[in-house]
């Protein structure tokens, strides 16, 4: 499983809010709803928001094993 718990901290961390990103940035506010409810993003859309955040990958997400 995918999770976006990173991106949250990520923008906690650096002082960044959703609306920045969705009315500063021209972030879709759909990227971030898709987000918030663990649904997959573009790569494109991790790239863009690597760049903006200035950070990695890990930062934007990380994979959590499915318990068996």
């Amino acid at each position: 499983m995918i999770s976006y718990g990173p991106f949250y901290r990520t923008l906690l961390e650096k002082g960044v809010t959703e609306y920045y990103l969705i009315y500063k940035q021209g972030v879709d506010s759909h990227t971030i709803h898709r987000m918030k409810h663990g649904k997959p993003i573009t790569t494109t859309t991790l790239n863009t928001l690597c760049e903006i955040l200035d950070c990695r990958v890990e930062d934007i997400l990380e994979y959590i094993p499915d318990e068996e």
